[in-house]
């Protein structure tokens, strides 16, 4: 037998040991099975992946290479047969979170939805009993501003704020930025934790960093799910090496379509591709024997994660839960079924289509729709065949038990009170938040609308893509063919606005409305295009007082329309408001640092005029912590620097907004003027130049003839 070289034989290990370093609970299967040990002695983790199909990850015999996740399940409980109760992210955290269903927490969508004060989590379960809590958050839906944050000593969730009416994509932070955040914080820890980790890089559009990209290039979503499956790795590292065991819980909030039945991503259906989540529970810890794995196809929900970790640190249980514990599943072999309640309102809610419900019960699946599907998934586990026609026997049964939980309508988010409705109509709306229909027909079956979403993704897609007028085309055609549409209305609008037409946007927006589609976003779009166009203040402000006193985008908005009126104390008081529901909220610390700079130039008072100065400075900065990314604060920092005579620092914050954003038209004219008085002419021309191709002439008509006269012929 050959020797080994010393020296190649240490750098071999070095580099073994930098792999798999705080992981040895991986390698050495002690040949017990796993067994989920009650302690309250114990961290817990939770992470949930959002947008993640169960059957992506290789564990499940998935296409992405997921090998941090595949050790996991390896040593713990995969489960095969998990569900959500909905196919959104903010409704389904919050049934992760409270154990609760999604009519009984009462977040139905996204949108116009924050948790009720008072409704139980782990986080405010879990610290009375001794656990420090900490949340790291990578996607914009489960945000401060929506109400997850009590019972949580640390929430951190430092993002972009949303850009414009649509987006491709909600804001975000990478993974390893989450992953990151939350080590640090486990790091300070002494005692025990509940952490829970939120990672959003599967959600749409799939861009995974290069090196995943062009391993993946012909399934990006599937690049996406193995760079988080990297990102987690360091976590569960950390872990390895504390004391104290930590039970992990790994689920999805839900999966994706990826085309499946003609949806592109998730929100419509509740297809398996949606609706069926990977779920893992696992213990990290020091022992160096980890046990052996099971596989486990017993029906679980995800109602039933909040009693399982009550049970497993030996906390009391709540009788007040639907779930039931997963520890018996696991220790005994359980294997009772848990039939489940799902549903999908967001389109009901956005678009007027008919509202989806389903049962699960065993392996048949049975979806309430005016054209009903009932599917045995353990002969068709994608759902291909509906056999509603053949088996009226069990859809009696199914019907019978959808019929035991609470299937009244969704409320719809900003509900007007009757005196606020009496005054919209008064100023010719017609409000489209009014209870959902009696009845829905055949034409309001999502399967028979699929072609329209499939046409508002093509339609943002082509908007962000510059082609504007084939954006139109095709919204119309939706709005032609679907006039309850609001999303439509919505893309339209924007559309126009960002081309520099303020008073098409206006009329699309209140068609939508006369149209009767669902009139949350429409009315908050609406309310802000009125004040930001100096159109009607007065209109603008009926349109949003009357809406939920706890919906930030709707308070807002309302600010802004006060501050438009010149009702500074009114403007002042609401985006306070908005601070006191989400303390990072970087466009309401925007508007304060504007509204001091309007008080700041209308005064005569140098001392009042210095002292609001510095408030706008102050809060621009504030914003600009909360992110760093929002353009509009950088704007209105350079007028404050400005104004105060620190040119300098102005030009430098006006630079880094037109970096951030070209369509900073202020910021483009300021520089001009500025660099041209500082003597920079060659600057200057440069900026000018900017401004006069690309700043709209509804806005800036006077502006664009002042600088278009300053300008250089161009050679």
């Amino acid at each position: 037998m050959a020797l080994l070289n010393p020296s190649r034989f240490a750098a071999a290990v070095a580099l073994a040991a930098a792999a798999v370093i705080g992981a040895i609970w991986y390698l050495r299967p002690s040949g017990r099975p796993f067994a989920v040990e009650r302690t309250a002695d114990t961290n817990i983790l939770l992470v949930t992946i959002d947008t993640l199909r169960a059957d992506a990850l290789s564990s499940y015999g998935g296409p992405a290479q997921t090998p941090n996740l595949d050790r996991l399940a390896a040593h713990g409980a995969r489960f095969t047969f998990a569900h959500a109760h909905t196919v959104v992210t903010l409704p389904s955290h919050t049934s992760i979170l409270s154990g609760l269903l999604p009519y009984e927490h009462g977040i139905r969508d996204n949108s116009g939805f924050r948790v009720k004060a008072g409704t139980p989590t782990l986080a405010t379960r879990l610290k009375p009993l001794g656990f420090a809590t900490g949340a790291f958050v990578g996607g914009f839906p489960v945000t401060k501003r929506f109400g997850l944050t009590p019972g949580f000593d640390v929430y951190d969730d430092q993002m972009p704020e949303t850009r414009g009416a649509i987006e491709i994509s909600m804001p975000e932070r990478r993974a390893d930025l989450v992953v990151s955040r939350a080590n640090d914080w486990i790091g300070r820890q002494n005692g025990k934790f509940f952490a829970w980790v939120h990672v959003y890089d599967a959600h749409s559009p799939y861009r995974p960093p290069d090196e995943f990209a062009s391993r993946y290039a012909q399934q990006p979503y599937y690049g996406e799910v193995a760079f988080v499956d990297r990102a987690l790795g360091p976590l569960f590292d950390r872990l390895a090496a504390l004391s104290r065991p930590t039970l992990v819980i790994v689920t999805a909030d839900h999966g994706e379509s990826l085309g499946e039945h003609g949806e592109l991503t998730h929100g419509m259906f509740a297809y398996e591709a949606t609706l069926r989540v990977p779920l893992i529970v696992a213990k990290i810890t020091k022992d160096t024997k980890a046990p052996k794995g099971l596989v486990i196809d017993s029906p679980v929900r995800h109602v039933d994660l909040v009693p399982t970790v009550l049970d497993a640190i030996g906390a009391p249980p709540d009788a007040a839960l639907t779930g039931v514990s997963l520890v018996p599943v696991v220790n005994g072999g359980d294997r009772a079924d848990r039939p489940s309640y799902f549903e999908a309102m967001t389109y009901n809610l956005v678009r007027g289509w008919a509202p989806l419900r389903g049962v699960l019960q065993g392996r048949d699946k049975y979806i309430d729709l005016p054209l009903p599907e009932l599917y045995d998934l353990s002969r068709d586990a994608t759902e291909q065949a509906n056999i509603v026609g053949v088996r009226r026997d069990r859809v009696q049964v199914l019907t019978n038990l959808l019929r035991g939980y609470n299937t009244a309508p969704p409320n719809r988010p900003g509900q007007e009170s009757a005196e606020t409705a009496a005054r919209l109509r008064s100023l010719g709306y017609v409000g489209g938040s009014a209870p959902s229909k009696a009845a829905y027909t055949e034409a309001d079956d999502p399967k028979h609308l699929v072609q329209i979403d499939n046409d508002l993704h093509k339609a943002t897609e082509l908007t962000q893509n510059g082609r504007r007028d084939d954006a139109i085309a095709v919204l119309q055609s939706v709005v032609a063919r679907r006039p309850d549409t609001a999303d439509a209305y919505l893309s339209l609008a924007y559309a126009y606005w960002e081309s520099g037409e303020p008073q098409p946007a206006i009329a699309v927006l209140e068609k939508g409305l006369s149209a009767g589609a669902p009139d949350r976003d429409i009315r908050i779009r609406l309310g802000l295009y009125l004040a930001e166009s100096h159109t009607d203040a007065r209109r603008a402000i009926a349109l949003l007082e009357g809406m939920s006193s706890e919906d930030v985008e709707a308070l807002n908005g309302l600010g802004v329309a006060y501050g438009d009126a010149g009702r500074s104390a009114d403007a002042v008081k609401t985006f306070t408001r908005v601070l006191a529901l989400d303390p990072t909220n970087g466009l309401a610390l925007q508007n304060l640092s504007a509204l001091a700079l309007q008080q700041a130039l209308a005064t005569k008072d140098s001392a009042t005029r210095a002292a609001k100065l510095q408030e706008a400075e102050s809060y621009a900065h504030k914003a600009l912590d909360a992110d760093p990314a929002l353009p509009d604060a950088y704007t209105t920092l350079g007028v404050a620097l400005s104004t105060a005579g620190r040119k300098a620092d102005a030009i430098d914050a006006w630079k880094r907004a037109v970096d951030l954003d070209a369509s900073q038209f202020n910021a483009l004219y300021d520089l001009w003027f500025e660099l041209f008085a500082a003597g920079r002419r060659d600057e200057a021309i440069l900026y000018g130049r900017r401004f006069v191709a690309t700043a709209p002439p509804a806005f800036f008509a006077p502006d664009i003839t002042r600088v278009r006269a300053t300008l250089p012929p161009e050679r």
